[in-house]
């Protein structure tokens, strides 16, 4: 591999795979709202905040960190009140609980407004923050951190070029199993360190989730019917436990970072511990975990790029994907061996769709990783879903793009009514 493909690589692992506080639909949210809000200057009187059907979707019912609450309009306002937007998608870090309860003042006292917006990317976020003096909007387009436009009573203050799709897709075009794999086991182990960051983090949370009774609990009733011999204490259910465990954390608002993938948390820890549980239970060096983890992590974009940030299709789908490429890794398992296995996740877990983030985003995940672990043995065993069943081909990337075509094309239907039936369940626009 050239030295140019191995720092495009590296580069992208060090754009994709970052620290993330919350669920990231509501935090881009509260980035907005704090970016608008420091361009307003003065204390915030009202916020108004106008997103994407799936920007909407994903922020309707998960927990804001801090905040003891779930919803879009929490996050604006605890972000205009106390939000970093030097920060990122960690901008809610230093939020005190004062400023919490100024926050649900804003809620209670009708200042904050949530609109769907009719804009066509699907994640577009515009947070308008109104002071004494001035009025500031923050527009994030594209990815959850890409601010694109700050205006100033509505004078245009700060513009970034819109990067289009195409040209987003065409930075990634190095990007195959086979360059993935190329990289994972050649580039030198001082150059991807750094990913071991994400054992760490996505560790700790998943210890929070298992420790405590947040969300839906499918983390501690598994550990709690491992310790009963209901079921069995072994790589695959040790792998689920941890992955549940910190997806019921963070969907429940835990004050914790996770290391994301692709903007997403949830998909950073899918991604993330169950090669940590097999490195663990192979006793792996920090070495091959680092490998395995930088292999899962690009596999996962690279999947990713071909479906868009937010979909119908569920995003731990494509994590676990990742998660399924770096288990064979550290299995001993070459390019063809993974190539089996994503041909075995994509003629199983496609169908699962995206119907917001929430606390049963856990049992998907766990849907998705149990999937992966069975992928990754019968690849090991020389088996997996052939080209002549259903939208995989034997060409493993020529499936890779059938299932962006399913999720972009097919699925696009399915988005949105699932979004009707979500607005209408609630009996309100967000």
């Amino acid at each position: 591999m050239n030295a140019e493909t191995m720092q495009q690589m590296l580069n992208l692992l060090q754009k994709e795979v970052v620290p993330a506080l919350g669920c990231t639909e509501p935090i881009t949210v509260a980035l907005a709202a704090a970016r608008a809000a420091k361009e307003a200057g003065g204390t915030p009187e009202s916020v108004k905040v106008e997103l994407s059907g799936n920007v909407l979707k994903n922020g309707m019912s998960v927990g804001v960190p801090g905040t003891g609450m779930t919803g879009l309009d929490i996050a604006a306002a605890i972000g205009a009140i106390g939000g970093n937007p030097d920060l990122g998608l960690e901008a809610l870090r230093d939020i005190t609980p004062s400023q919490v309860e100024e926050a649900k003042k804003m809620l209670t006292d009708g200042k904050i407004r949530v609109e769907l917006s009719q804009y066509k990317d699907p994640l577009f976020v515009a947070v308008s923050v109104k002071s004494k003096n001035h009025t500031a909007t923050a527009i994030i387009q594209g990815s959850h951190t890409n601010l694109v436009k700050v205006l100033k009573d509505d004078k245009v203050v700060w513009e970034k070029p819109e990067v289009s799709t195409t040209a987003s897709a065409q930075d990634k075009s190095f990007l195959n199993l086979k360059s993935i794999y190329a990289f994972a086991t050649a580039v030198p182990f001082k150059d991807i360190e750094f990913i071991l960051e994400g054992e760490r983090l996505n560790m700790a949370i998943a210890k929070e989730g298992l420790s405590k009774p947040y969300g839906l609990q499918l983390g501690r009733t598994l550990q709690t019917n491992i310790s009963k011999g209901l079921l069995a204490d072994d790589t695959c259910n040790y792998a689920l436990m941890l992955t549940a465990g910190a997806i019921d954390a963070r969907m429940d608002g835990a004050m914790l970072p996770v290391m994301s993938n692709s903007g997403s948390g949830d998909q950073g820890l899918t991604c993330t511990l169950p090669i940590v549980a097999f490195a663990e239970r192979l006793k792996a060096d920090r070495e091959q975990l680092a490998r395995a983890l930088v292999m899962g992590n690009l596999a996962a974009i690279h999947v990713k790029q071909f479906i868009g940030r937010l979909s119908a299709l569920c995003g731990t789908t494509v994590a676990a994907i990742g998660a399924c490429c770096g288990i064979v890794l550290l299995m001993g398992g070459k390019e063809q061996e993974m190539a089996r296995a994503v041909n075995s996740m994509i003629g199983n877990v496609t169908g699962i769709i995206c119907d917001g983030a929430k606390n049963s985003c856990a049992l998907k995940a766990n849907s998705s990783v149990g999937a992966a672990i069975y992928a990754a043995m019968l690849a090991m065993s020389g088996l997996g879903v052939t080209g002549k069943e259903g939208i995989v081909n034997d060409d493993v990337e020529e499936s890779i793009r059938n299932l962006g075509r399913l999720t972009k094309e097919g699925m696009a239907e399915t988005d949105k009514v699932i979004l009707d039936i979500m607005i209408k369940k609630t009996g309100k626009t967000a």
